[in-house]
């Protein structure tokens, strides 16, 4: 199946460390070799990468990780095709605009029968049940939400009532955001590290680097990611629980 990776931080920051990680998984030491994307957000502005190669011999990916780009959210995917042809219309994350933002959606699993699911607003442009799950998401918020609701947590509730609908079809783990709240659904497997002073350093699990955050951050600093499986081999990550969704905001948890 797919890997997920996101960020939510309390100030821009970049996430050349983690993709490093990430990257090898698609193709190296994972099967991820049909495709990967970044979605990286600024002020209301995103800045996309995509790329049906695999990411890691992909010179896009290497362009990723040469040009940190700093972000307070960030969204990316590497895929191993399970429905829908290996191209750059299948390749994760996928983005809509709704109440004048835009909206990514990156999902790992499988959807049987979803595209029986009726679409009204939103069509997918590729042919993958995960784009065709997240039209559906974005159709049904905005039918039940013309304008944006004055609690946060009212839309997360309304979420994650469609993702454990979701979960009937099959595995559902996936990520979204509204490039402010980061919302992490878990069906099967989902894990979270939130990393704040004092800080220390850090392996990648899937490549030779080494950083010590404590150089690269100020005490100030919070930045949560999310990522199917852990990316380093020396910190404690939180593994989420079937059925279960978190939201950050800033890279605080939302309780």
């Amino acid at each position: 199946m797919c890997e997920l990776l996101g960020m939510s931080a309390n100030t821009p920051t970049d996430i050349v460390f983690s993709f490093s990680g990430l990257m090898q998984r698609g193709g190296k030491t994972g099967p991820h070799s049909d495709g990967w994307g970044i979605a990286f957000y600024e002020g209301k502005g995103l800045r996309e990468f995509r790329d049906p190669s695999p990411s890691c011999d992909s010179e896009i990916a290497n362009l990723v990780c040469r040009y940190p780009i700093k972000s307070n959210i960030v969204v990316s995917h590497i895929r191993q095709a399970n429905a829908g042809r290996i191209a750059l219309e299948n390749t994760h994350p996928f983005t809509r605009e709704l109440w004048g933002k835009y909206w990514t959606f990156a999902h790992n699993g499988q959807l049987k029968g979803i595209k029986k699911y009726p679409l009204k607003h939103y069509f997918p442009v590729g042919t993958t049940d995960s784009e065709h799950a997240f039209c559906w998401i974005m159709d049904q918020i905005r039918e039940r939400f013309p304008r944006p609701p004055k609690r946060t947590s009212t839309i997360q509730k309304f979420i994650q009532k469609l993702c454990d609908q979701l979960w009937e079809l099959g595995v559902f783990n996936m990520l979204l955001t509204d490039s402010r709240y980061l919302f992490c659904y878990c069906s099967t497997r989902l894990n979270w590290i939130t990393r704040r002073a004092p800080f220390d350093q850090a392996s990648l699990k899937d490549a030779d680097i080494t950083i010590d955050f404590a150089k690269e951050t100020t005490e100030n600093d919070v930045v949560t990611v999310v990522a199917t499986d852990p990316l380093t081999i020396d910190e404690t990550w939180q593994a989420m629980n079937p059925g279960e969704m978190v939201m950050f905001d800033q890279g605080e948890l939302c309780k």
